[in-house]
């Protein structure tokens, strides 16, 4: 949507390929493109190492989505613990009490549970297993988070499209994706019991009080990790996600680039609202158009 209304706010085209996060930082690193997207924050030492530059551009949601008889969406509700135990293998069936637990009224079937992810390199599945690690400390030991996991069991798709196909034919599944993917394929979303213990529906009032709590101002390279945030209201698997950049390609090149992405950031925030992505507040775009003129020496 930014690049078409770029195209004819200006004439000037972008071409952006969703090819997942970690495809985005092979291609920024090996300067094949012009600028990558990524859900998955770089490290520090990544970033210097390979002259790279990043910061924020929206938060995205990640919501677990359900493919099973007579459920509808939000009629579930899960936990992180529970959530992390199906996708270790360890709740193998729907019906399982820690589920049974949680929806006490919901007619859960007797059905086995085939899990769902991403089979690409992708920053959903970063701050999808940062966020089952954070929960449950056995899934940090055994499978810990990054862009591509060694995952216990289950099925792979390529990209949010991918697992979003995935589930919708196959009854029984469970798989991630971001919530505007969710509901463009009208998937059954869970609820989710977030870190003040409470059930939250994904609602950009409960995607904005997570996002809340991003204080870019006292981290290195606006490194933040926006999962399990706390609030009674918060969704509990949300995540900035970033622009990848290079400090050393021409000026010229990184001035046509930062005049769309500050487009984005102002003009483009009600398109991105409509996707129920959410947008930063002018303080935190003021942050990030600031860090421009320090890390690559042009401004838009």
């Amino acid at each position: 949507i930014w690049a078409a209304k770029y195209a004819q706010k200006t004439g000037s085209r972008v071409n952006y390929q969703a090819i997942g996060s970690g495809g985005g930082i092979k291609q920024i690193e090996a300067k094949t493109v012009d600028f990558a997207n990524s859900d998955k924050p770089l490290m520090h030492d990544e970033i210097a190492k390979n002259n790279l530059v990043q910061f924020p551009q929206v938060v995205i949601s990640i919501v677990p989505v359900v493919h099973l008889p007579g459920i509808s969406a939000g009629q579930m509700v899960l936990n992180g613990d529970v959530l992390s135990k199906i996708y270790l293998g360890q709740i193998k069936k729907w019906n399982d009490p820690a589920i049974k637990a949680l929806n006490p009224k919901v007619n859960l079937p007797n059905m086995a549970i085939l899990t769902v992810h991403r089979s690409d390199g992708s920053g959903t599945t970063f701050n999808f297993t940062n966020y089952l690690g954070k929960v449950n400390p056995e899934w940090h030991s055994k499978i810990g988070a990054d862009t591509a996991v060694s995952w216990p069991g289950g099925v792979g798709g390529k990209g949010n499209a991918g697992v979003a196909a995935s589930v919708a034919q196959l009854v029984g599944s469970i798989g991630y994706v971001e919530y505007a993917y969710a509901k463009q394929s009208s998937l059954v979303y869970t609820d989710m019991i977030n870190a003040a213990g409470q059930r939250v529906k994904p609602t950009m009032e409960a995607f904005q009080s997570a996002a809340a709590n991003a204080d870019f101002s006292k981290v290195q390279d606006f490194y933040l990790i926006l999962t399990n945030q706390p609030g009674a209201k918060s969704w509990p698997i949300t995540a900035a996600t970033y622009m990848l950049m290079r400090s050393d390609y021409p000026a010229a090149k990184n001035k046509a680039v930062l005049q769309f992405l500050d487009y984005a950031l102002h003009d483009g925030a009600p398109d991105a609202e409509k996707l129920d992505y959410v947008p930063f507040p002018e303080s935190v775009v003021k942050q990030i158009e600031a860090s421009w003129g320090q890390t690559l020496k042009v401004t838009p």
